[in-house]
């Protein structure tokens, strides 16, 4: 039985930047509703949600982690997303499942590059987004420049909802512009307690004037609420916050607070955001699924009376328990041991546990409800993007998008017996990671092991010795090129063939065009179905996806390339699938060879934040990285940020090479931007590497 009301369920995610305090704001959200009774810190590898041994000995979050806490009767559902890069295939199926967003950022960075891709993420999945300033207490720390850095980086409309009383070593606490009230928080209760008080004289007119610019900000943006701005001389907290939920919903605007998590000051004020401006399951973006049987789009409805209706949206390898597989659950309930049919896979499944996760802790349930986020144990097939529901009435959920992988490294192990099973340990953490792929090559014999960049390779390898017992040697990272062709070509492919066996016979006429290398590839059948018969176009498009896994000047996978057939020809009693899939296959394999062929490489966005003093020799050095730099800008206490698209390969070592040039001041973070092409120089190191 449902002991908690749908209407105050709230499944919310933290994410940000790399040390902007995500961890550290999830443990005092966790320490002030009592689910914890001591505070973790990151630094010293005590906070609960970074639980793998991997994030305590680095200080980050590796893998996002789901607990549950209540506040003010609300159950709210969270999940602690990393702030690395190579680990954004996290905060892209967490954003898949939630329902809200806290959006932390640094006081002292403001939006920093990976803030601005979780937020696109978060834009791209239609979440509600609530702000959360945080390390006031910093020195170098503006709250004021934060507010306009998401403005103009972000495209962002902020609603400042409270003020910061002092900055940097004098932050002292901060005032509810809508109550005009100014809460302290007692430090010997580690911020348990706190006192509302009248605001401070010196702050009175900037609370005046920030209230205001608040009230006109809401009348602008919603026509009901400048009714009553324009027709009421006093307006009520309620109307306001009233206005500011219902923006929030549309994501419309973003309600912006402040606080210092590490000093344990703002975060109940930020657990009073969550409950009263953040969706729960019923107000969220509606649900949208495609019904098997018709293919046609349909609303999944959000109460406990429909079908089941469940996306997988992450694997994890638990020691104790085997296979852990999170869902969120949509509709319905799911009950232990009821089957359930995987509409993904067409495969059913018994559902064994139910685990209500607190990092790596669990509870046990019977029965989950319709707004659950839980692990279940006993899923063969499943994996993550899968739906799972009832198959009289099969539906598919949206999947998930996977970025592709952009570094690789070959592994060998170390012994026989490491060997037997580091192909297992391989696929299990495959399993978990969809970023993180496998390949075998034919030719070498070596297996290559892709992923993200050198933290994701280094924590798998680290996890394969560790939680595997696998020991294995890593080679030298290696880009993940890929191919493309510069002009455009028409070619012709067959398959005929008459002796012996059944006899076969297919043609093909393929043009072939360009595309940016942000479009992987483009289909389109341009004759009709007298010339090519319906059932044999989609093993021409096959035909072409299997040819372009190989380019042909090094054997890259191919993008970029736009494919129009323009002819065909078939015979009624020799044509098939197979000689179809096989003509289209040669012909692209003679176009790509005529279509001026060239390489691509991955171009990272990198951003190197510095003093000032070290800017001259930082920016010749990424000059010399063939970067391009495309500006410069001041940061706060003396600190300049350099924006420059720089290729990947020139990047490796980049950590060590930052600190020796900056005495070890600079910090730097990248993230992968686009494919760009390369100079003939690295196409022809990379042809004959290739044809060792």
């Amino acid at each position: 039985m449902r002991t908690n009301p749908i209407e105050k369920y709230r499944n919310i995610g933290i994410m940000a930047h790399i040390d902007a305090g995500k961890t550290t704001t999830t443990e005092r959200i966790l320490f002030y509703t009592g689910i914890s009774h001591r505070l973790g810190e990151v630094h010293d590898g005590t906070a609960t949600m970074d639980w793998m041994e991997q994030e305590q000995e680095r200080g980050i979050t590796i893998t996002s982690a789901a607990t549950t806490c209540f506040w003010r009767d609300h159950r709210i559902n969270i999940i602690d997303t990393p702030g690395h890069v190579d680990f954004t295939i996290e905060v892209e199926r967490s954003l898949r499942v939630l329902d809200g967003v806290i959006a932390v950022f640094c006081a002292v960075g403001g939006v920093e590059p990976q803030s601005e891709t979780v937020w696109r993420q978060a834009v791209r999945y239609g979440v509600p987004r609530l702000a959360f300033v945080n390390k006031m207490d910093r020195i170098g720390a503006d709250f004021d420049q934060v507010v306009t850095m998401m403005q103009e980086k972000l495209g962002a409309q902020p609603l400042v909802l409270q003020l910061p009383i002092g900055e940097e070593d004098n932050f002292a606490g901060v005032v509810d512009l809508i109550a005009e009230k100014a809460i302290y928080f007692d430090q010997s209760s580690l911020g348990a307690e706190y006192e509302v008080r009248a605001v401070p004289d010196n702050m009175i007119n900037r609370v005046t004037e920030y209230r205001l610019k608040l009230v006109e900000a809401l009348a602008d943006l919603d026509d009901d609420f400048a009714i009553i701005y324009l027709d009421s001389e006093e307006i009520s907290e309620s109307q306001i916050r009233e206005v500011v939920r219902r923006l929030t919903l549309a994501s419309l605007a973003t309600p912006v607070l402040c606080g210092s998590a590490f000093k344990n000051t703002g975060v109940q004020p930020l657990l009073d955001g969550i409950v009263d401006y953040l969706p729960s399951p019923l107000e969220a973006q509606e649900t949208v699924a495609v019904d098997v049987a018709s293919g046609v789009p349909t609303t999944v409805l959000v109460n406990d009376d429909t079908q089941p209706t469940a996306l997988v949206f992450k694997i994890l390898t638990d020691p104790h328990v085997g296979q852990l597989t999170f869902l969120r659950l949509y509709s319905g309930v799911v009950k232990s041991g009821m089957r359930l049919y995987n509409s993904s896979r067409k495969r059913y499944e018994r559902v064994g546990r139910l685990l209500k996760m607190h990092a790596n802790k669990r509870e046990e349930v019977k029965e989950i409800f319709a707004g659950d986020i839980v692990a279940v144990v006993g899923l063969k097939e499943s994996t993550t993007g899968d739906t799972l529901c009832l198959k009289e009435s099969a539906v598919l959920l949206e999947s998930l998008e996977i970025p592709e992988p952009v570094i690789g490294v070959a592994i060998e192990p170390l012994s026989q017996s490491d060997q037997e099973r580091l192909q297992s340990s391989l696929e299990r953490l495959a399993a978990e990671d969809p970023t993180f792929q496998i390949k075998n090559d034919e030719e070498s014999g070596q297996t290559i092991i892709s992923g993200m960049g050198e933290l994701h390779l280094e924590i798998i390898v680290d996890r394969l010795a560790r939680e595997f017992k696998v020991n294995a040697n890593v080679g030298k990272p290696q880009v993940a090129y890929r191919e493309t062709i510069t002009t455009s070509i028409e070619c012709q492919g067959d398959f005929i063939r008459q002796d012996g066996g059944h006899p076969r016979y297919a043609k093909v006429g393929l043009k072939l065009e360009p595309l940016s290398a942000d479009q992987t590839f483009l289909f389109e059948n341009q004759v009709d179905s007298e010339e090519l018969p319906e059932e044999f176009v989609a093993s021409v498009r096959l035909g072409v996806i299997e040819s372009l896994l190989a380019g042909p000047l090094a054997g890259y996978p191919m993008i970029g390339v736009k494919v129009l057939v323009i002819s065909a020809d078939w015979h009624e009693a020799d044509s098939d699938e197979i000689a179809f899939k096989l003509a289209a296959a040669n012909a692209l394999s003679n176009g790509v060879r005529v279509a001026a062929p060239t390489m691509l490489e991955p171009v990272m966005e990198v951003e190197v934040v510095a003093p000032c003093d070290f800017i001259g020799d930082i920016m010749s050095d990424i000059n010399a990285r063939r970067g391009r730099i495309q500006g410069l800008e001041s940061r706060s206490a003396g600190m300049q940020a350099i924006s420059a698209f720089v290729p990947l390969a020139e990047m490796f070592g980049y950590a060590t090479e930052i600190r020796s040039r900056s005495q070890g001041r600079a910090t730097y973070s990248m993230q992968f931007n686009s494919y760009g092409p390369v100079t003939q120089k690295i196409v022809n190191k990379r042809i004959e590497y290739s044809a060792l």
